[in-house]
């Protein structure tokens, strides 16, 4: 199959070039005749017709002891060619005219009917003279053609032409065989150039391209085969990455799931066998079943809710609210939860008068997400801040700190990532990796953006940057 295709790129090479040689032949066949031809009336394009008409005008002649007679065929043939003819006698005086200009005059001396045989175009004609032969004696005559028509009368040394003529046929020859010779090897050439970049492409299709040489005719050919092979490999390595990452994420949301799964199908079958009748005892296991079903639940909602803002299918209810008073809400409703009570969270703001276009649970869930995040993943002295200000023209920021463990720079490259959890605690994060995936997600949609200021045990500041429709400071 190789060699196939091969052979037929070879003979489409060869094809095209043959075309192109019989194109070339035809253009300078039809430059010739559009350069050296002259329009005959009958359709003929034969270039020294006005020099053998001419010659051939004596047929239609005869000229005996000083008296001209001319055919009647002849003087058609003059009235539909458009041409004029003039017969001037030993003396060179006018013995017969037809259709002759006016700017022609009726005697002629010799050397003026040796100066017309090789006149240019002028007075809109070019003037062909002839002798005609009679019993009496000899006239000439002038035909006049209505062309711009060139006279060239070419002298060459014979003996020595026909010397020289084998030897140019042979160079010829020879030129025409090295020509032939040349393109054939330039084709073979190309086909095997182009054979190397046909092979590296179907290579580079099954991820065995090895990178060209950036050099020769071919180099800008063989750079985008080399880029296009380093995009391919990068491609490769991030598909890797996601599928790696995908798996470990699904293998972490099974975990997660079977978590609470499993507490509460322990104690519901213990429930099942009214074994037990203390009701203190029920109503603690009865707690601990509500508890994991709601981490259940929340579980469910986090993994329906990112695909849910990635197809753009989530419910989008925006209305303009004022965005200090809603973070100080959702700081509050934080330091009421009784899993956080303990925990050191404040609040202020450099802000009072942002308005801020949003949907306030979906935003409400993002900001508190990253709360969440930075108290769960830092030891539990970690002091949390939250801070609402200015951040320019039109932009309003929420930022989100702490002074915890920080994050390094390789894990903050991945931390919005979907299908990324990393945590900094030993503890297993009661979550499911997707929190800061859909705080991203949702600023994203408020026409925002979210960025990480992180160093190792330094803490971590998460800022997010909205369109304000007011934002006063005063």
């Amino acid at each position: 199959m190789k060699k196939r295709r091969t052979y037929n790129l070879l003979s489409r090479s060869l094809l095209f070039i043959a075309m192109l040689l019989l194109l070339l032949c035809a253009a300078a066949v039809g430059l010739y005749y559009y350069i050296f031809s002259i329009p005959e009336p009958e359709g003929l394009s034969i270039t020294g017709w006005p020099q053998r008409f001419t010659e051939n005008f004596s047929l239609w002649t005869t000229y005996e002891n000083g008296k001209l007679e001319i055919e009647e065929i002849g003087l058609k043939r003059l009235d539909e060619y458009g041409l004029w003819i003039q017969f001037i006698d030993e003396a060179g005086k006018e013995i017969y005219a037809h259709n002759k200009p006016a700017d022609y005059p009726e005697n002629y001396t010799a050397a003026q009917l040796l100066a017309l045989a090789g006149s240019d175009y002028e007075h809109g004609y070019t003037v062909f003279v002839n002798s005609l032969e009679g019993d009496g004696g000899e006239c000439s005559y002038l035909v006049g053609f209505p062309y711009d028509i060139g006279k060239l009368m070419l002298y060459y040394n014979g003996t020595r032409i026909s010397r020289v003529s084998p030897v140019a046929r042979l160079l010829m020859g020879a030129g025409a065989v090295a020509l032939m010779l040349s393109i054939f090897v330039y084709s073979v050439w190309l086909w095997r150039k182009l054979s190397r970049v046909t092979e590296e492409i179907r290579r580079l299709s099954d991820r065995a391209y090895t990178p060209l040489k950036e050099k020769g005719m071919f180099h800008e050919i063989y750079a985008a085969l080399n880029q296009m092979n380093r995009e391919l490999r990068r491609a490769d390595q991030v598909q890797k990455e996601t599928e790696r990452t995908r798996q470990e994420w699904i293998a972490n949301i099974t975990h997660d799931l079977k978590t609470p799964l499993s507490p509460i199908k322990g104690y519901a079958e213990l429930l099942a066998d009214n074994t037990v009748k203390d009701p203190q005892e029920i109503q603690s296991w009865g707690t601990t079943i509500l508890k994991n079903i709601d981490h259940t639940e929340k579980l469910i909602n986090d993994l329906k809710l990112t695909y849910q803002l990635e197809s753009g299918s989530v419910p989008w209810h925006p209305k303009t609210q004022w965005v200090t008073r809603q973070v100080r809400e959702w700081v509050i409703d934080l330091v009421n939860d009784p899993a956080f009570s303990e925990r050191e969270i404040t609040f202020e703001s450099d802000a009072p008068q942002a308005a801020v276009r949003m949907d306030t649970e979906l935003l409400r869930r993002a900001v508190q997400n990253l709360m969440v995040n930075a108290l769960i993943h830092n030891p539990p002295e970690t002091k949390v801040w939250v801070k609402v200000f200015a951040g320019g023209e039109h932009r309003v920021c929420i930022l989100v700190g702490d002074n915890g463990t920080g994050i390094s720079a390789e894990k903050q490259e991945k931390l919005f990532e979907r299908y990324y959890r990393g945590t900094n605690t030993k503890e297993k994060p009661e979550g499911s990796g997707l929190g800061l995936a859909i705080a991203k997600q949702i600023v994203t949609l408020h026409g925002g953006e979210i960025t990480v200021q992180s160093k190792e045990q330094e803490g971590t500041k998460v800022i997010l940057s909205l369109p304000a429709e007011i934002c006063d400071t005063r």
